[in-house]
């Protein structure tokens, strides 16, 4: 039997944040949130399904990467199919399981809210599996950056305002872009450390597609527009300024990526660019909660 351990290594832990943030900022960013009306139990709901879609994802990539043998060799921590930790069918249903779990409460918030939000989950959920999953696979094809975006950015806090307020505003779509670029900065990141095999076994991610040097320069960027996103969103809550203290947080990341550190040097990279994205969308929560 796989221990615990070994299941909670499967999860990912360090790729959480990109579940994490979009909640806390949707929610801070909704009005209700500047009205102190937060309903909590759904705020805690969205949390819940945005982390179990996380989850889910990491387990469904480790399966469909796993029995198609692209994870045979891993600079990253090692895949539970591909190192043999656990047998496929286990971890598709243990990721079948956590996209259930996003399901039913996802369903029980639709009641109460708005039944669109069962539109919106069915399309993570499906996003979600044909990552990596399915015939055609968008994550081999150099998507991965954009759906990340569209989902745990836009999708994912604008959704999570949209669950408080039942309408879409102006903020909660604002508030979704440095995060959605948080995740896709972490996406970057792990793709950029997987280039070589990635490259190896015909995993045609948008780092293998543009090349080291490109996806250097584009993580980079990436990192400071979303350090920088405050600037715009002090033009709707002020206090969203208070986000520019992140930047401190992201020079050792990203003097790491230019100064070519690769392979296992690069694991850390991610864990910074985790961190960051922590206290970018921390911040962002404050101010956005202390109002306009």
């Amino acid at each position: 039997m796989t221990g615990a351990r070994t299941w909670l290594v499967g999860a990912r832990p360090r790729t959480w944040p990109a579940s994490l943030v979009p909640p806390f900022v949707g929610t801070a960013a909704s009005d209700a949130a500047a009205d102190g009306a937060i309903v909590w139990w759904r705020a805690v709901c969205a949390l819940v399904v945005s982390l179990c879609i996380q989850i889910a994802v990491n387990y469904a990539n480790d399966y469909s990467d796993g029995v198609r043998g692209t994870d045979a060799a891993r600079v990253g921590p090692q895949r539970l199919v591909a190192s043999g930790a656990a047998s496929p069918a286990a971890v598709r249903a243990v990721a079948f399981g956590a996209f259930g779990v996003a399901a039913v409460v996802g369903v029980i918030v639709a009641a109460a809210v708005s039944w669109w939000l069962i539109a919106a989950g069915a399309a993570s959920i499906l996003a979600a599996w044909y990552y990596t999953g399915g015939r055609r696979p968008y994550g081999y094809r150099g998507l991965g950056e954009l759906f990340v975006f569209v989902f745990f950015g836009l999708v994912a806090t604008a959704g999570s305002a949209f669950v408080q307020d039942a309408r879409l505003t102006l903020l909660g779509i604002a508030a979704s872009v440095p995060v959605g670029l948080g995740s896709v900065a972490l996406l970057i990141s792990n793709n950029l450390r997987d280039l070589p095999t990635d490259e190896q076994a015909g995993k045609r991610t948008l780092a293998v597609r543009m090349g080291e040097r490109p996806t250097r320069a584009l993580y980079v960027v990436v990192v400071f527009l979303m350090v920088f996103s405050p600037m715009y969103l002090s033009l709707l809550r002020p206090w969203t300024m208070l986000g520019l203290a992140a930047f401190a947080f992201a020079v050792v990341p990203t003097q790491s990526v230019l100064k070519g550190a690769s392979g296992t040097a690069l694991v850390p990279v991610l864990a910074a660019t985790g961190r960051l994205q922590i206290v970018v969308g921390a911040l962002l929560t404050v101010g956005l909660a202390l109002g306009p």
